[in-house]
């Protein structure tokens, strides 16, 4: 009777043994990927936020948990202060005019043109361009000599970037000339989808060229829409690059913005746990910003 037993329990263990090999070979692809994305994202992140709440120094092990006065202090900081609402200015600047002319441009090249392939090639250009090197191409077009630059093109006397009141739309004007193209092929993706026979029979029925766009092109471009909308918002909010470059925050605080704040808080002034809590609150913010935003466009999308 054993033997017997042993037989008819055989054929059930292989086919355990099968579905387990055959469940498997897609976890242990992933795991050596979830294992670098943890090392490199999720254990600093923690840590990140752990640091927030300590006096970290950012050198060597010497630190205490001071509860929340970080963030007491970032309440108290007028320049931390003023720079969000830098960032929320140059954000709304950014997503406006960037997304106002990546669609015009599309709606252009869209076009029946000849010349169309290679005007999408030279207004996505800039996007492969570095942002360091964009924004020291900019520094020198906003050069403040009156012969030289912009001010030479248009006749003006303006210091571009050392102007309180200038230098943070000027900021805007060089992130907007760079990424303008990268929502032009967003939009660009969104009019292929528009079917023609829609703007056939609306010609058919007597709708001039804007009403077209209202009432057919419009609607259906809502998915772009949220997309561009959901990565300008983003890239203005974390924006770093071209200000370091260009501005370095100045001239004094007018273009300083939290990342900027928390990257001198950081490695100027060495308060590494001061830095993480306003990283913290950055990463906060940008998450409930877009949350939102996905809310509204997500609706948006549905009723249109």
């Amino acid at each position: 009777m054993t033997p017997v037993t042993a037989g008819r329990s055989r054929p059930a263990h292989r086919g355990a043994r099968r579905r387990f090999s055959a469940a498997s070979p897609p976890w242990l692809f992933a795991a050596p990927a979830l294992a670098v994305y943890a090392l490199v994202v999720l254990y600093p992140a923690i840590s990140g936020v752990v640091y927030a709440f300590t006096d970290w120094s950012g050198i060597g092990q010497d630190m205490s948990f001071v509860g929340l006065a970080n963030f007491r202090t970032l309440l108290g900081d007028e320049q931390a202060m003023g720079s969000i609402g830098n960032t929320l200015l140059l954000t709304v600047a950014i997503v406006a005019v960037q997304n106002g002319v990546g669609l015009l441009l599309a709606l252009g090249v869209h076009a029946r043109l000849k010349s169309r392939a290679l005007l999408r090639v030279i207004f996505f250009s800039p996007v492969v361009v570095s942002p360091v090197m964009v924004a020291f191409l900019w520094k020198y077009i906003y050069n403040p000599d009156p012969s030289a630059g912009l001010n030479g093109l248009l006749g003006l006397h303006v210091d571009w970037l050392g102007d309180p009141s200038v230098a943070l739309w000027s900021i805007a004007g060089m992130v907007v000339w760079q990424y303008a193209g990268y929502s032009m092929v967003i939009f660009l993706a969104g009019l292929e989808g528009v079917p023609r026979e829609l703007h056939e029979a609306a010609m058919i029925d007597g709708a001039g060229t804007f009403q077209r766009f209202r009432y057919v092109t419009w609607p259906l471009l809502a998915p772009a829409v949220t997309i561009n909308l959901m990565l300008s918002t983003i890239g203005g909010l974390k924006l770093f690059d071209q200000i370091f470059a260009a501005t370095n925050g100045g001239p004094g605080y007018a273009t300083e913005t939290l990342s900027t704040v928390l990257y001198k808080q950081a490695f100027v002034f060495g308060k590494f746990g001061y830095s993480t809590a306003v990283a913290l609150v950055l990463a906060l913010f940008v998450a409930a910003v877009s949350l939102v935003q996905v809310y509204y466009l997500r609706r948006r999308e549905v009723t249109a």
